[in-house]
């Protein structure tokens, strides 16, 4: 009795891992998507912000099927994606500092 106890437990414990660690990629595309919308990302690397923004929206869709490894892999993709529109937009907005124009107030 004791040992269906524990396996079962242990079969719970698994099966809370994709939730949680889907839900955890999603939270942490939705930081970096919103980093690089504060960085302008949206006009300075148009199309890694929308790979990274219909990345996640598969992502959620995903992990609505429950299919969270699809999940968290497309979640990945999403931070990869905003990250590196965040590093364009930021790039490109150091460049036009350095080029002598001026900055708005």
């Amino acid at each position: 009795m004791t040992k269906q106890s524990l396996l079962l437990a242990f079969a719970g414990v698994l099966t809370a891992c994709g939730p949680v660690k889907s839900t955890s990629n999603i939270l942490d595309a939705e930081v970096q998507i919103q980093a690089a919308r504060t960085a302008g990302a949206e006009k300075e690397a148009p199309y890694e912000w929308t790979a990274a923004n219909l990345y996640l929206q598969k992502a959620r869709e995903e992990v609505g099927y429950s299919d969270y490894q699809a999940g968290v892999d497309f979640a990945v993709k999403a931070s990869r994606f905003a990250n590196e529109a965040r590093e364009k937009a930021m790039s490109a907005a150091n460049s036009g500092d350095s080029q002598g124009r001026p900055q708005n107030p």
